[in-house]
């Protein structure tokens, strides 16, 4: 039997990268999928016409940012599915620069569309899961949330704030029966590292102990285990999905 079989479940930002990705794979496991993209219609078109010949599949144009949207998007996804079983909070952005260069907005942005958006959608999931008494909300972090890297602290910010988050609300919903999890990728190769000198990129492959960069696959499996049944034990959790980089 497939892992997610009648699952219904949200994944922000599944266009391209690891959304993509995570949205591949839950499909092959049998759920049924809502997800967002910011402004890549055709991309959403494309993700559509291939999954909808193996699930239920429809893509909203939403920004994970407002959170108002993130309101009219649960009310969407339950009109149309009847009930959300999964949330993935995958949406996120980067404005690398050092300290010393980071302007305001670029701070400001990166926490709104990294955290904000969080927050927006786990809240307004929150009262149709604890009407059901059962869910599974996945947050997507970083190595970076965990450890900090120069040149993003705005970033690491953000991605600390998910981890923070991701517990507190655990703790808060446990006894609902609803679980929160997060999950911290590492080097993670997508179209947008394909796009860098191939000499950096092996250079980064080289300090991971397992000797490459993850795949959208690799995060997307370990989705799949926090969104089944086979982590019913499971909450409050960073999952580190990087190879042994922080080992």
């Amino acid at each position: 039997m497939k892992q997610l079989e009648g699952k219904v479940a949200i994944i922000t930002g599944a266009t391209r990268g690891i959304g993509k990705g995570i949205a591949e794979v839950f499909a092959k496991e049998g759920a049924q999928i809502a997800f967002t993209y910011a402004g890549s219609v055709d991309k959403a078109k494309q993700l559509e016409d291939e999954l909808s010949k193996i699930t239920q599949i429809k893509g909203y144009q939403s920004d994970a940012s407002d959170f108002d949207a993130a309101q009219l998007l649960v009310d969407a996804v339950l009109a149309e599915f009847g009930k959300i079983d999964i949330v993935v909070n995958n949406a996120g952005i980067t404005r690398d620069n050092l300290l010393l260069r980071m302007s305001k907005e670029d701070f400001d942005t990166v926490l709104k569309v990294n955290l904000d958006s969080v927050f927006n959608l786990t809240k307004a999931v929150v009262k149709p899961m604890m009407k059901a008494k059962a869910g599974s909300i996945i947050n997507m972090t970083s190595v970076v949330g965990v450890k900090g890297n120069a040149g993003q602290a705005n970033y690491a910010a953000s991605k600390a704030g998910v981890i923070g988050f991701t517990k507190s609300v655990a703790l808060e919903l446990g006894s609902r029966n609803i679980r929160c999890n997060a999950i911290a990728p590492g080097f993670i190769e997508t179209e947008m590292t394909a796009a860098l000198d191939e000499k950096t990129v092996q250079g980064w492959r080289d300090g991971i102990p397992l000797k490459r960069g993850g795949q959208p696959e690799d995060v997307a499996n370990a989705c799949v285990f926090l969104a089944s049944e086979k982590s019913s034990y499971i909450t409050g959790q960073v999952l580190n999905v990087d190879g042994g980089m922080l080992t």
